[in-house]
């Protein structure tokens, strides 16, 4: 039986981790995300991770080459043997051919849900993000504030804001998006992958069941459905 990954794309602040966390509950999946892979390597200020915060804080996208390596790295755990989800990549589309190749040898189908959003709301929601240094906790001021303002729940540590949630930085990450990142979703429909456009407005817990709903009508048409924990 063939084996799936899904993909979750859609512009920064579209909810991909958010729907990522929610969805390995259902599939007992990984979730594979490509800037918190990045992110470690930036808060242990090595050699690539002071090259990966140039380039984040400018608000541009990291190589194609650099990020392929991580995520072909990080497939070949055994934890990804019977599925995984995959948030924040392909971001390009060299990025895609190359992943679509590595699914292809490894047995894996892809399913793409596609989070669509206003990208007023975007900013809207980037800025209000707030961040806890020590557990990684992550808050918004609009939807999930912390208790007492801008401390965490978990630990009693000060937020802070991403370098990278900055309105500025936000802006350019949506234009190298438009510019950059479009087009893999033409690149996934030229190649027949199963694409779902889901409404990324609303409650998370909205959100993911709408793409619990496409799930398994994506499955039918990729492969047999056994398997996967979603009814």
């Amino acid at each position: 039986m063939k084996k799936f990954c899904l993909i979750l794309f859609g512009p920064p602040g579209s909810g991909k981790g958010t729907q990522a966390k929610l969805l390995r509950q259902h599939l007992n999946w990984p979730h594979i995300s490509t800037g918190d892979m990045l992110r470690e390597h930036v808060q242990a200020q090595d050699e690539l991770g002071r090259e990966i915060a140039d380039i984040m804080q400018a608000g541009l996208l990291v190589p194609d080459e650099l990020v392929n390596r991580l995520v072909e790295e990080r497939i070949a755990r055994p934890d990804c043997e019977n599925g995984f989800i995959l948030d924040g990549y392909p971001r390009t589309v060299p990025q895609a051919k190359m992943v679509l190749n590595l699914l292809d040898r490894k047995g894996f189908g892809p399913v793409v849900a596609y989070l669509k959003v206003d990208y007023n709301k975007v900013v809207a929601r980037l800025t209000g993000r707030r961040l806890c240094p020590q557990c990684g906790a992550l808050y918004s001021l609009a939807s999930n504030a912390p208790t007492i303002s801008q401390i965490c729940d978990y630990d009693g540590a000060r937020l802070i804001v991403r370098d990278d949630d900055r309105e500025e930085v936000i802006r350019a990450r949506l234009e190298a998006y438009e510019r950059q990142t479009m087009p893999v979703i033409e690149y996934f429909r030229e190649a027949s992958v199963a694409l779902y456009e889901i409404d990324a407005d609303g409650s998370p817990n909205a959100v993911r069941a709408r793409i619990c709903m496409v799930i398994p009508a994506c499955r039918k048409e990729v492969a047999p459905a056994a398997g996967l924990g979603l009814q």
